[in-house]
């Protein structure tokens, strides 16, 4: 595990050198930058991954579902009970999409070089702040 790890760090070491990235946000060093990718990487999966539970890829959006929701059916305990499921994963699917957006933002920021900067004020988006939130794009 301890080499795995080695081979890839060096390998995205290698990368920032064949200039895959652009580093006009200073105030992050490399190590950082892959620190936060990786974060970044991880939770884009998670989010795909609870989008998948709670609903559906429609188009390029994804639509909260309720499990074997069928109108024809006669107990109208269960189509109620599907009914409030329905709406929660409307409203959990909302939020998780939007959570996506905000890392796959952030990991587009990477790769064109303007990561860690305030979108409304243009200056460093401080090293805590992006460790509580990585996908931040402001500062508080």
């Amino acid at each position: 595990p301890g080499e795995h790890f080695l081979v890839v760090s060096v390998l995205k070491l290698a990368r920032v050198k064949n200039s895959r990235y652009h580093f006009p946000m200073q105030h992050i060093s490399p190590k950082e930058l892959f620190e936060f990718e990786d974060l970044l990487e991880k939770e884009r999966t998670e989010l795909e991954d609870q989008l998948a539970q709670h609903g559906k890829k429609s188009g390029g959006d994804w639509q909260g579902t309720a499990e074997g929701f069928n109108v024809d059916e006669a107990d109208e305990t269960d189509e109620a009970d599907k009914m409030e499921e329905l709406a929660t994963n409307v409203s959990l699917v909302e939020t998780l999409e939007s959570r996506l957006r905000d890392v796959t933002d952030a990991l587009d920021k990477i790769k064109n070089g303007s990561y860690g900067v305030d979108e409304k004020s243009g200056e460093p988006i401080s090293i805590e702040r992006l460790r509580a939130n990585p996908s931040a794009r402001t500062n508080i």
